[in-house]
């Protein structure tokens, strides 16, 4: 299972950012995917996740309310919306994919390369 990340930029706080992740190779509905960040000297942090099957999609607690996680089936694709973005959102940004079937904030199988996501104040 491969995945592409992009979608990141240098946006002004208050702005708005949609990140990419496209997945290949041998996937299974059953699949979730998820984003993470890491900001400049801190550790990996979970953000939001959403299984291809569907259901109701999972976010931290930073993200609720101004991030949006979708999918695009045909395009094996999942978007991150992120609006009304704020310094402390600086980070590389990452995709993964879960064989798990449930949605985890942990613990996934395979990683994409980072997008890079600076909000400047």
């Amino acid at each position: 299972v491969q995945l592409q990340a992009s979608g990141g930029g240098v946006v002004q706080a208050g702005g708005s950012l949609r990140l990419s992740c496209v997945v290949s190779g041998r996937t299974s509905s059953s699949y979730a995917v998820g984003w993470f960040r890491q900001p400049p000297g801190k550790e990996r942090e979970f953000v939001s996740a959403i299984t291809w099957r569907g259901g109701a999609p999972y976010y931290a607690d930073s993200a609720k309310g101004r991030f949006t996680i979708s999918r695009d089936n045909a395009k094996n694709t999942v978007y991150l919306q992120m609006n009304s973005l704020k310094p402390e959102d600086t980070a590389v940004y990452y995709c993964a994919a879960d064989r798990s079937s449930t949605i985890r904030t942990a613990g996934y199988d395979y990683w994409g390369q980072g997008t890079q996501v600076t909000v400047s104040s």
